[in-house]
């Protein structure tokens, strides 16, 4: 059985998918690796050969949206100034969020329930701070500027983010990402941000 399941494509959404839903019907804590694993007709062995721990489901995409929030501040052209690269990067990726609408609101409900996920979601951010720096510093942007602004772009990100999964009405991920990028060059210009 193991052998047949570590092979099967599919066994990484199979895994979120099982976890997303026990954690939905008992709640995070009472959920375990092991009911994970037979939810998803797997092993707890298979299990561990993705994720390294039951927090890490809710994380595993992290790796993925900080490579390419770098590609994107990378690719942008030599003229944009650093917050309209990181600003590109962001609406970039927007489609990301818009494809897993439903799961997101879910694991965004999970982490704010839990101090535990909040932490790990928090080191994450900051993890994507630190790539986002490293990519400006490669455009030449120097220190401190290249800090200030991965991390207001990181401050964007959460901005835009909160306000798309509170949202009662869909709404589209960019425009939120587009009016948080406003509401800071209001600040920055001394000017009182407006909302719609």
């Amino acid at each position: 059985m193991d052998f047949v399941s570590r092979w099967e494509p599919n066994a990484r959404e199979r895994l979120q998918q099982a976890a997303m839903e026990l954690y939905s019907e008992r709640g995070f804590d009472q959920t375990t690796v092991a009911d994970i694993a037979a939810r998803a007709g797997l092993t707890e062995r298979t299990f561990f050969r993705y994720f390294p721990d039951k927090r890490e489901v809710l994380f595993w995409g992290s790796g993925k949206l900080e490579e390419l929030l770098v590609d994107g501040v990378t690719r942008a052209p030599d003229s944009t100034g650093p917050m309209d690269a990181v600003t590109a990067a962001l609406e970039a990726v927007a489609p990301i969020f818009e494809e897993r609408r439903d799961l997101v609101r879910q694991r965004h409900t999970l982490i704010v329930g839990h101090t535990e996920l909040q932490e790990r979601e928090l080191i994450k951010l900051a993890s994507l701070g630190s790539a986002i720096t490293k990519a400006l510093h490669r455009r030449g942007v120097p220190e401190p500027v290249a800090r200030l602004t991965a991390e207001t772009g990181v401050a964007v990100l959460r901005v835009a983010f909160e306000g798309w999964v509170q949202n009662p009405k869909p709404s589209a991920f960019v425009q939120h990402v587009r009016e948080a990028r406003e509401s800071l060059r209001a600040i920055a210009a001394g000017r009182k941000p407006t909302r719609d």
